[in-house]
């Protein structure tokens, strides 16, 4: 039988963004549909409802440099499978790494100098190092070929899946808690330049009764303060999963107004709850939205975005039509089914 070991490390972290999502959901579903092998999971602290054995061995520093590397010695994997990117300069074995996006690439200035260096490094050491790699969309996949020289055969595309909700969303009086008192279109994700909430609120701040719900951490303090300073705009930081199922469930629509998505989770997520997405078609949005979303076409064009979203607001018959095709688009894209797929190119790697 042939041993996995998995770095499961994002899936313990306290603050759960795509890449720790994608960890928690995938991992957890590895040993189910390929029980023929021997699956080792290891993370740097513990993390209940992650529904795996998890070997927890701590460290301060460098964990997946230094530690983790050290634990594989001596269990002596047949691979070593990534979830989220870093793989270990140490590990001299077979490895296979998920590339979720190249947006450091697409849009530096969002970055720090330190932040593009390492993942500059780390990428390219996956692109040299893994036999394979995986990518979250066709559109991550084209990225890595163009930036990084990939040969597209050594590029598998496994798509993300939907969560559909597991908690009952909180009660309506939390709207008013939030400054929600009225209709409001919602956007779901870090406060960043490349998440493009300057358009948003433009848009927003142009109809009519409408107000932004900004619900992600803030990476940008500047941008988080200039969003807040607008009466159009709430900004709620994080919000637990009862707050976001409540906001998902009474938003008018989900705006996805981003430069660049590695995948666009929120387009998904919004999809499966049946509320009409008005997306920028850029990047792999409309490579997930598909014919159940709106775009519009310049991703910095508050006009035109406004002017697609008011159609969304207010056309009855196109967001009941919206709401059953994106029900169905999202039935799709499974947890389940992106597991198997990262199964079968693990599979494919130890033969």
């Amino acid at each position: 039988m042939k041993t996995i070991a998995v770095d499961i490390n994002p899936a313990t972290r306290a603050v759960m963004t795509g890449t720790e999502v994608y960890t928690r959901e995938v991992c957890s579903r590895l040993a189910a549909v390929a029980p023929e092998l021997r699956w080792r999971f290891f993370a740097s602290r513990p993390r209940a409802g992650l529904g795996v054995d998890v070997m927890v061995i701590p460290f301060r520093r460098l964990w997946s440099q230094v530690r983790l590397p050290t634990a594989l010695a001596a269990e002596r994997p047949d691979l070593l499978f990534v979830p989220a990117h870093a793989v270990p300069f140490a590990w001299p074995g077979k490895a296979l790494t998920v590339v979720h996006d190249l947006a450091f690439e697409r849009h530096p200035h969002a970055y720090s100098a330190t932040e593009r260096a390492y993942l500059r490094l780390t990428t390219r050491w996956a692109a040299l190092r893994c036999p394979l790699l995986i990518a979250v969309s066709e559109s991550t996949k084209a990225d890595l070929v163009s930036a990084y020289g990939v040969r597209p055969e050594r590029v598998r595309v496994v798509p993300l899946g939907a969560s559909a909700p597991t908690v009952a969303p909180a009660p309506a009086s939390r709207l008013a808690e939030l400054g929600l008192n009225g209709s409001f279109v919602l956007q779901v994700g870090r406060i960043e330049t490349r998440k493009n909430q300057v358009a948003a609120l433009a848009a927003v701040e142009r109809l009519d009764g409408v107000t932004l719900a900004v619900a992600g951490p803030e990476r940008n303090t500047a941008l988080a303060a200039k969003l807040r300073a607008s009466g159009r705009c709430r900004v709620l930081g994080r919000v637990d999963q009862p707050t976001l199922e409540l906001l998902y469930k009474r938003a008018d629509a989900v705006i996805v107004p981003s430069h660049y998505e590695g995948f666009g989770l929120p387009v998904l997520e919004a999809m499966a709850r049946g509320k009409v997405v008005v997306a920028a078609k850029a990047s792999s949005l409309p490579e997930v939205g598909g014919d159940a979303a709106l775009y519009y076409h310049d991703a910095a064009d508050s006009e035109q975005l406004a002017k697609v979203l008011e159609v969304a607001l207010g056309d009855e018959k196109l967001r009941t039509s919206l709401a059953r095709l994106g029900r169905a688009r999202a039935r799709e894209y499974t947890w389940d089914r992106c597991a198997a797929g990262v199964a079968e190119v693990i599979k494919e790697l130890v033969g």
